[in-house]
């Protein structure tokens, strides 16, 4: 088996009771993920299963209007990762709409799980609900699954000394400027990728061109400076484009307003209507105003000073990216 993409449950036309299915959002595909992955894809080649891994597009929160957070990742650096990860697994990105989540418990176990998914084992998390109403959860999943023909399991957690892996954890980490403490849970940096827009050129006349990111859907660390490393997204897929600094904030000393933006070292070429992650390595230091166009100017060459040390001792993953 290769990794595949399947859009939508009833495309993957699966035999009944042929696949061992893991439900979940997956944001991140931080180390928990991973592990409850492997142990999924391992345990359904022991039982001569499919492993497949279902996920919903939008996400429930947004679809419901109940505020939906920033992504850790998008659907398709998800995707990245997960192929990275699990080679063997088929994912099915599964629409949610609002009449998906009106079904009750029995018409999305029957329909969904044992029916167009074919599923003998389904992995969820201890939390997890479903049907109309959220009124379904593990003990009506494994009721329906007598019934049904497939055998509901939790998933086992893995974590450290602080506890169970999770995304909460990655954002809270993330929330307070602490990179180093993401990067372990994730086992990656995390990023952050948009196009880069024609911005108001300040960055250049002062010697610092910039390339202004629009539209960054991931989740945002405190405003300030940081150390990053940078790829360009292509059709093919990503590729290593360099080393550079960015500011994310409201440039209060050129009163520029908000911006995503990096400057890339040793890099002259346009990269206008490019598609860039920036992988956040160090927080180098808070945003602040200076006095004056040759104090900021001052103080990016030690922000770029700074970052070339922090960024010394890492070395691309491939040629085709640098996480």
């Amino acid at each position: 088996m290769s990794f595949r993409r399947v859009d939508g449950a009833s495309a993957l036309a699966a035999a009944p009771r042929s696949t061992l299915v893991a439900i979940g959002n997956f944001d991140g595909v931080h180390l928990g993920h991973r592990a409850v992955l492997a142990r999924s894809t391992a345990d359904a080649a022991a039982l001569g299963l499919a492993p497949v891994l279902l996920t919903f597009d939008p996400h429930p929160s947004r679809v419901l209007g109940r505020g939906a957070l920033p992504v850790l990742t998008t659907l398709a650096r998800k995707l990245e990762l997960l192929e990275r990860y699990h080679p063997d697994l088929t994912v099915v990105v599964h629409p949610f709409t609002r009449e998906l989540a009106q079904l009750e418990p029995r018409e999305f176990a029957e329909g969904l799980l044992a029916g167009a998914l074919g599923a003998r084992v389904v992995i969820v998390g201890e939390n997890f609900r479903f049907g109309r109403s959220r009124s379904g959860d593990f003990t009506t999943l494994v009721e329906l699954g007598k019934s049904l023909g497939f055998e509901p399991r939790p998933e086992e957690l893995t974590g450290d000394s602080s506890g169970p892996y999770s995304s909460t954890r990655v954002r809270t980490a993330l929330s307070a400027g602490e990179l180093a403490k993401a990067e372990r849970l994730l086992g990656r940096p995390h990023s952050l990728s948009g196009r880069v827009v024609q911005g108001a050129g300040r960055g250049r006349t002062i010697g610092v061109p910039t390339a202004n990111l629009a539209d960054v859907p991931e989740a945002l660390p405190p405003y300030g400076v940081y150390a990053v490393l940078v790829d360009r997204l292509t059709p093919e897929g990503p590729r290593v484009l360099g080393q550079g600094v960015a500011n994310i904030g409201e440039r209060p000393t050129l009163g520029a307003g908000f911006s995503v933006e990096a400057h890339l070292f040793d890099l002259s070429s346009d990269l206008y209507g490019s598609d860039l992650r920036l992988h956040l390595v160090a927080r180098l230091r808070e945003e602040r105003r200076f006095d004056g166009i040759d104090a900021l100017k001052a103080q990016i060459a030690r922000d770029c000073e700074a970052a070339r040390g922090a960024l010394s001792d890492r070395v691309p993953a491939s040629p085709h990216g640098w996480y």
